[in-house]
């Protein structure tokens, strides 16, 4: 039976804010409650999103009567935060990545076995109009076999990422801003794999040293002893095929407009994405399909090619969605509320409460964050090694309920 929920957020930072007015505006969520180790922060976030109130710490939000959480501290704390909140009964959303090495990924997938608790990450790439065309393409056996396939996570320090290390990193932010690229891999393996299904088995990989020398991926900085600020990796797919991932993070490339991208090659079709351009290809030809993954952030009602549109697709011009998103499955709150991440957003929120509240099982769960998210740690490690070829370890299916 559906029953609305009560939801605790972790961290009060700029993401948080971004999700905060979005559970709060689900129907299947009664209250949305902030705690952050900078109390003035957790405030300010409540008042503005007018939410139901604060917590003066994780413990304390642990031990209430609260049913669930929603991770958005910094991305190598997850891990543990995880396994924490769900051996404390509270069902858990996380921000990406899942974790930061492959002991703290697999504590997640047991304590997520043992306590049948709902746990989800909230990685964007999986609801990307480009991955949502894959997806759709690939169930309709328009690719054939796919047999290659190619992910690129494009974003520029110089565009965005300074601020952000700095707002969350304080006087000490060099320190963090450091962190591996290749451990932040799931807005690219998440697009290739959630389109395709499967995981990888193997991985060779070459990291880029940095010579910016602004002290950023600088080892003797650095928390992670990393100076890789790119890393290039090939995986071999259990299916027997091949995944490239990049992770970029000094590039000359406008992340602002477009910081995912993707690429698929089947035996039948393949489908290419540039930053402003989308083509789906075949041996007869090729279609420009960018208009149905581009996302539209206005409506103009007097444009002649809404005429006859869906209402609830004209919603989904003004949140931010695109032509391939299905905004009718949103509850109403939701699609005229502004969306990210190429209207990932509201499915992300929206996932997650009904899984909880219905006890299923989100598409983004534990076993398939795992495959999002392991690949990159061993490829950091392999890039480490000189590019040596490791084995991927895979966790496995969920089990059938």
């Amino acid at each position: 039976m559906t029953r609305p929920f009560s939801l605790g957020i972790v961290g009060a930072g700029q993401f948080a804010g971004q999700f905060a007015k979005l559970f709060n505006a689900h129907p299947l969520i009664s209250g949305v409650f902030v705690t952050d180790v900078l109390e003035e922060r957790a405030t300010a976030l409540v008042q503005r999103g007018g939410l139901a109130g604060t917590f003066p710490g994780f413990e304390a939000m642990l031990e209430s009567d609260l049913d669930a959480v929603a991770i958005f501290t910094q991305r190598w704390t997850h891990g543990p935060l995880v396994v924490q909140a769900l051996r404390a009964g509270k069902h858990v959303y996380s921000a990406v990545p899942m974790a930061i090495s492959v002991d703290e990924i697999t504590a997640i997938v047991e304590a997520v076995r043992e306590t049948g608790l709902t746990y989800m990450m909230g990685e964007t790439s999986y609801y990307n109009p480009a991955t949502i065309y894959a997806r759709t393409r690939v169930a309709d056996g328009s690719f054939g076999r796919v047999f290659y396939a190619e992910g690129d996570y494009v974003h520029d320090m110089d565009l965005g990422f300074y601020a952000a290390y700095q707002y969350s990193g304080g006087d000490d932010w060099r320190r963090t801003a450091s962190y591996p690229p290749m451990l932040y891999p799931t807005h690219s393996v998440g697009g290739v794999l959630g389109a395709i299904g499967g995981h990888a088995v193997s991985v060779s990989c070459i990291g880029v040293r940095d010579e910016r020398g602004d002290g950023v991926f600088d080892r003797d900085v650095s928390m992670f002893d990393n100076d890789f600020s790119n890393a290039t990796a090939l995986f071999e797919l259990d299916g027997g095929g091949s995944m490239r991932i990049n992770e970029f993070r000094r590039v000359g490339y406008p992340s602002h407009l477009r910081e995912s991208r993707f690429r698929y090659f089947g035996t039948e079709g393949s489908f290419e994405q540039l930053v402003g351009t989308a083509v789906w290809q075949d041996k007869q030809g090729f279609a420009d399909v960018s208009d149905l993954i581009e996302t539209r952030a206005t409506l103009d009602l007097d444009d002649p090619s809404l005429a006859g549109v869906d209402p609830a697709l004209r919603d989904a011009f003004v949140s931010g969605l695109s032509l391939v998103h299905d905004p009718s499955r949103l509850p109403a709150s939701l699609r005229v509320m502004p969306s990210g991440h190429e209207g990932s957003h509201q499915f992300l929120v929206d996932d997650f409460a009904v899984a909880v509240a219905n006890g299923t099982l989100p598409p983004v769960n534990a076993w398939e964050a795992a495959r999002y998210t392991l690949p990159g740690i061993v490829a950091h490690q392999s890039a480490l090694q000189g590019g040596v070829r490791l084995p991927v370890p895979d966790l496995g299916d969920p089990p059938r309920s």
